[in-house]
């Protein structure tokens, strides 16, 4: 198997290179989902509302701190902003507003790390089949021009079997890449989601009870 990878030609040194990043990105975050996906927001955010209807938002920063996650990162943000906004017997409506502004722009640094990489991934699924295709190419150029030269058929098909490698090699690396990349969206959708969920549920509470 490595003879005939090793036979593709030079186009297969940048192929292995985005192998191994595609690899690395993969397992890296991999191990940062699968930590998120431990943490349960919905008992979180149960836990956040019943301190608030005690009129305990200290307990409540304290269990978003402990928490961890982009979900407990963005309601921290968003309680502490409540927080001082209470202190100051604003109305709901000056907090509402203050508040959702403050978790919307933190929501979008914490949507960017959870997305952090994921656009190697895009670009190693859409750049591997092209440097494979590429590598066929110059290789069928080649073989057509032993065809050219000589007559020497099994040549030139072994040239055609080699070119070919390239573009066997650059698909199965976009399917390393593409295929993990769709499991991380739908994770990603599943975040936001959760994200705005939250925040709702926060507007919520601080239109009904101020």
């Amino acid at each position: 198997m490595l003879e005939h990878i090793l036979k593709g030609g030079p186009l297969m040194v940048p192929l292995i290179l985005c192998s191994l990043v595609s690899l690395a990105v993969v397992y890296e975050r991999w191990k940062a989902f699968r930590e998120n996906r431990k943490v349960d927001t919905r008992a979180l955010r149960s836990k956040v509302l019943a301190s608030l209807r005690a009129n305990e938002p200290d307990a409540a920063i304290a269990e978003c701190a402990a928490t961890g996650g982009p979900v407990a990162s963005v309601l921290l943000v968003g309680l502490r902003s409540y927080q001082q906004m209470h202190e100051k017997s604003e109305s709901s409506e000056m907090m509402r507003m203050v508040v959702g502004q403050v978790m919307e722009d933190y929501s979008l640094q914490a949507m960017g790390v959870v997305n952090k990489r994921l656009d190697i991934l895009t670009t190693i699924g859409t750049a591997a089949p092209l440097l494979g295709m590429t590598g066929t190419v110059t290789g069928m150029i080649v073989s057509f021009k032993s065809m050219a030269d000589v007559a020497g058929g099994a040549d030139v098909a072994k040239g055609i079997s080699e070119a070919l490698v390239t573009t066997a090699v650059g698909l199965i690396i976009a399917l390393l890449a593409v295929l993990p990349l769709s499991v991380f969206n739908r994770w990603s959708d599943e975040i936001e989601l959760e994200i705005e969920e939250a925040t709702a549920e926060l507007f919520e509470f601080i239109l009904t009870h101020h």
